[in-house]
């Protein structure tokens, strides 16, 4: 039957952008919800989940106290998400266990600490500390945005002897591919600057991987990380392993911003990343970081390949040596080569043209 839908408002909702059409993409006006940070979650769960499941499961305060430690550890070993729709049912799962002792005459108080919570929920399913032990060669460390909010990403570079094409691994979209591509591009037509001899390209090939296999991945802002891991593989120079970045990269070395710059940054701050290299271009975004979480992470901003290495690397790469001019030779010296033999010309009939290739 016929409706007028003139006035009616469709609210839509979804965690990632990249899979609507661009044409139905058009036609919306796109509200970003970004995540809650780590103090967020925490703040939230204590002043609302707990309280609400504590009257859900018939609990009193006497009943059940969560020390901040247990609150901590459980936001960051037991949920992986934007949002707080797991931790209300972690929260929940204690509510029941704690309820089912109240029931069968227990008085004392529960106190949730860490120790508590591998009794009750088993042990931790998640792990944010995901950088390196110490520096690598030929690794380095990426931003990325998932469905669950930001996360790093390692990426492991390797050479081998033989001549093959490009090696990619990991269930990489055809945007990642070409930004690892456009990043070789960049480091051959560098390669005296960055200490790479010619013939290393011929002999050898890279092969990149992207953990966790499993997972699909795509998107230009691990540019500049694949680039990163190339050079060090390349060049023997280790990565700090307490940096993390994001940004693509363009055939000239620049460094194009990126989205999501949020959701990263409190992913490079769960880690425990010290420094974050990203696009000078996002300087704008920076305002929506928490002050607490950039006063605990320095944030550098990069417009070219050429610093992102600079504050990459452990050290600088040392360039080639120039090549030598070819020797010039003086009228009368011994040395001076003797005089080329005049080339004959065939003589051609006058009728045909004479074609010089």
């Amino acid at each position: 039957m016929p409706f007028d839908l003139s006035k009616v408002l469709f609210v839509a909702t979804g965690n990632l952008i990249d899979p609507i059409p661009m044409a139905l993409r058009d036609r919306m006006e796109i509200i970003q919800v970004p995540g809650y940070t780590q103090r967020e979650k925490v703040e939230i769960g204590k002043r609302f989940l707990i309280p609400k499941q504590m009257e859900n499961h018939g609990l009193k305060p006497k009943n059940i106290v969560f020390t901040d430690e247990a609150m901590t550890e459980l936001v960051q070993a037991y949920t992986h998400e934007a949002g707080v729709r797991n931790l209300e049912r972690e929260i929940a799962n204690i509510m029941r266990k704690v309820a089912r002792t109240v029931a069968e005459g227990r008085k004392a108080k529960t106190v949730i600490d860490v120790k508590k919570l591998l009794d009750v929920l088993g042990p931790p399913r998640f792990e944010y500390g995901e950088l390196e032990p110490e520096d690598q060669i030929g690794s380095a460390t990426g931003l990325v945005v998932t469905e669950v909010g930001g996360d790093v990403v390692a990426i492991e570079v390797t050479r081998m002897d033989g001549k093959e094409d490009f090696i990619l691994t990991g269930q990489l979209g055809e945007v990642m591919r070409e930004s690892a591509r456009a990043g070789l591009s960049w480091i051959r037509s560098h390669a005296a600057e960055l200490g790479i001899s010619p013939e290393t390209f011929e002999k050898q090939t890279l092969h990149i991987h992207v953990p966790a296999g499993a997972t699909p991945k795509d998107g230009p802002s691990a540019g500049i990380t694949m680039a990163t891991a190339m050079v060090s593989a390349y060049t023997g120079i280790p990565v700090r392993r307490d940096l993390v970045m994001t940004g693509e990269i363009t055939l000239r070395g620049r460094v194009l911003p990126i989205g999501g710059l949020k959701s990263k940054i409190l992913a490079a701050h769960l880690s425990g990343a010290r420094i974050a290299v990203i696009p000078r271009k996002n300087e704008k975004d920076l305002r929506d970081i928490p002050d607490e979480i950039r006063k605990q992470i320095k944030i550098v901003l990069a417009d070219s390949m050429d610093q992102v290495l600079e504050t990459a690397l452990r050290r600088r790469p040392k360039p080639l040596p120039a090549t030598p001019k070819t020797a010039t030779h003086e009228p009368g010296r011994k040395d001076e080569p003797e005089a080329e033999t005049p080339i004959r010309r065939p003589n051609f009939p006058p009728d045909q043209p004479t074609v010089v290739v």
